[in-house]
């Protein structure tokens, strides 16, 4: 008995994205339909649930219609990276909820271009355009991220930064003594826990110890964890920390 072909969700759907498409452009230079246009070129949105499963197009009550993913795009914008004599691993950005993903979208806020917003309530972290745009990056928030809230400056900021953990983290767990302010703290690298860059928040010349920072943990991002401040994807916060000047302005809602 023969075995149908597989097909994963992706696949069809770039192909049958690039047949929609082709219709759609043998169609742009008559009429055309317009629901049927904003029908056919609506997103199209990944369900994991169905990855890697069969998808035999004749079972499918609605042919699928749509662009295709930018798989791509973000492939390299989350691939691996040499940075700093460290490698960065490439991020599995399939696994993390797709609104999360470094995008270009409209300015919610309205502040001046350059400024700095952490929509803590969305796990969003916005960095404001010109023209009503900004580039919105999501974030993990730790306990710490809930701390502080207001305006401030990004005083100064750091690649590979060392990380010393506070006093009262070290109370529970005694087994950080080994990275304390006396000990020098922990040496940049993969494992250390502000990631590949760090900015650290200032407010009236006072640091308020609220950091935007990176973490090798991708997994925390758009959710809340124990510990930490403002937590990216290495990948973005290499991204931020290239575009944010000195003295930025940073609201963290």
């Amino acid at each position: 008995m023969s075995s149908l072909p597989v097909f994963s969700r992706r696949q069809f759907l770039r192909a049958s994205g690039l047949a929609i498409a082709s219709a759609g452009l043998a169609g742009c230079t008559s009429s055309m339909n317009t629901d049927r246009f904003r029908q056919q070129t609506m997103p199209v949105y990944r369900d994991p649930a169905l990855e890697s499963r069969w998808v035999d197009p004749g079972m499918l009550e609605e042919p699928l219609t749509g662009l295709p993913p930018q798989d791509a795009y973000y492939a390299d914008v989350y691939a691996q990276r040499d940075d700093g004599g460290f490698l960065i691993p490439a991020v599995p950005y399939q696994q993390i909820d797709p609104r999360f993903y470094r995008q270009e979208v409209s300015d919610p806020f309205g502040e001046a271009p350059g400024t700095i917003v952490v929509d803590t309530a969305d796990r969003y972290l916005y960095l404001i355009g010109s023209g009503g745009s900004a580039t919105r990056y999501g974030v993990g928030l730790g306990r710490e991220g809930f701390a502080w809230s207001g305006r401030g400056v990004i005083q100064w900021k750091q690649k590979w930064p060392k990380w010393t953990p506070p006093d009262s983290m070290i109370a529970r767990q005694p087994v950080l003594a080994k990275y304390s302010a006396d000990n020098g703290g922990m040496p940049p690298g993969l494992d250390n826990p502000l990631g590949s860059r760090a900015l650290y928040i200032f407010q009236n010349g006072q640091d308020t110890l609220y950091r935007v920072h990176g973490t090798p943990e991708w997994q925390s991002i758009g959710k809340a964890v124990s510990s930490g401040c403002v937590r990216m994807i290495n990948q973005d916060v290499i991204d931020l920390y290239a575009r944010v000047r000195g003295k930025a302005p940073i609201l963290v809602i």
